[in-house]
């Protein structure tokens, strides 16, 4: 299916007591949904207490973003854990959001797994469902945002949680629909031109040119950026102005999904 209307979202709100991760205030601005970390790969209540704030000020949907607990990895370390476990750290995460979104008279519109969590859950069934049944138990008015074709999307769906597709601006894929490896050379794509063409050709397409020369079928709900590059202000920017030359409507999940 092509949309030609898109969410534009980023993870914000990473940073850590003294430490500063990310361009928050300057890349939210340009993005429809945020992803806030809560806590376990990054982010603190005091953290987490802005960026909701921050994404009220500026009229931005607001989403959790559980990741696996692991401050110094950044949760991209894959982990063992069971799906009992799985399932009560996304809970855990996605109450602690909840709060503070309540705090400030908003309702959460989303969750997005992070990092390892992420794309373990894509491939996994068993962790993919307790993901979609942690959620559910919460809140079954939340969407579920996963990579695009994943297995997450599908147990989402099967749990009765609507979803939503994600692409990913800045990074390559493999010719099964998942991410290339950020351990692997090409994994994320530095020419922010290419990544925009790209981006393009998968909301308007359908499709995204796999790191092998593949055509892999996709779905773009949502595009996700990074907002902690060295360039992710200009990018956030670029990105913003040329969907919109495009005549591609940038929308809150919600209203993409509905």
């Amino acid at each position: 299916m092509v949309n030609m209307k898109v969410d534009l979202n980023a993870d914000l709100g990473e940073s850590f007591g003294n430490y500063t991760c990310g361009m928050d205030e300057e890349v939210i601005p340009y993005i429809s949904s945020a992803n806030v970390a809560c806590g376990f790969h990054a982010s603190d209540p005091l953290v987490m207490a802005q960026t909701v704030r921050l994404g009220v000020e500026n009229h931005t949907a607001i989403g959790a973003h559980p990741g696996y607990p692991d401050l110094v990895g950044f949760g991209r370390r894959n982990m063992a854990v069971s799906a009992k476990e799985l399932k009560a750290m996304v809970q855990y995460q996605v109450g602690a959001l909840q709060a503070f979104c309540k705090a400030n008279h908003i309702k959460m519109q989303h969750v997005k797994p992070h990092g390892a969590m992420y794309n373990m859950a894509a491939k996994d069934e068993k962790l993919a469902c307790a993901i979609a049944e942690a959620v559910y138990e919460v809140d079954p008015d939340l969407i579920l945002l996963g990579l695009s074709g994943s297995l997450l999307i599908d147990m989402a769906k099967k749990t009765g949680l609507k979803t939503a597709n994600e692409v990913f601006a800045d990074r390559a894929y493999q010719a099964d629909g998942t991410l290339v490896p950020r351990s692997k050379d090409g994994a994320v794509i530095q020419d922010e031109q290419i990544a925009v063409s790209r981006t393009i050709q998968m909301v308007k397409k359908g499709f995204v040119t796999a790191i092998d020369g593949t055509e892999v079928p996709i779905q773009a709900d949502s595009i996700c950026l990074h907002g902690d590059g060295k360039k992710a202000v200009l990018f956030a920017k670029m990105l913003f102005e040329e969907l919109t030359k495009e005549g591609i409507e940038i929308l809150p999940l919600r209203k993409v999904v509905e």
